[in-house]
């Protein structure tokens, strides 16, 4: 999770802070639930990086939507998606 977290503060411009990161991390747990509630199944956030890469991209537009609302990318939704019904992935 360390690393995605990183990976996530990049995304969002945050660097040498780690006031965000209690925040940020409870985020990155908040996406992994909102997917698994979307129905993906088995996401493996150690070996898959697609799996950790949409749970981080999902974390990021949630903090970007809090002030903000904003709809969900449809490339978000076109890769939840694909996980759900079987797409193919990029391991």
């Amino acid at each position: 999770m360390e690393q995605m977290l990183t990976r996530l503060k990049i995304d969002l411009g945050i660097v040498n802070v780690t006031i965000y990161d209690t925040r940020l991390t409870s985020l990155l747990n908040a996406a992994k639930n909102e997917i698994e509630r979307e129905g993906v199944k088995d996401l493996d956030l150690t070996n898959s990086v697609d799996d950790q890469e949409l749970v981080i991209d999902y974390a990021r537009w949630m903090w970007l939507s809090r002030r903000d609302p904003q709809p969900e990318p449809r490339s978000l939704r076109w890769r939840i998606n694909n996980r759900i019904f079987g797409g193919e992935t990029n391991d």
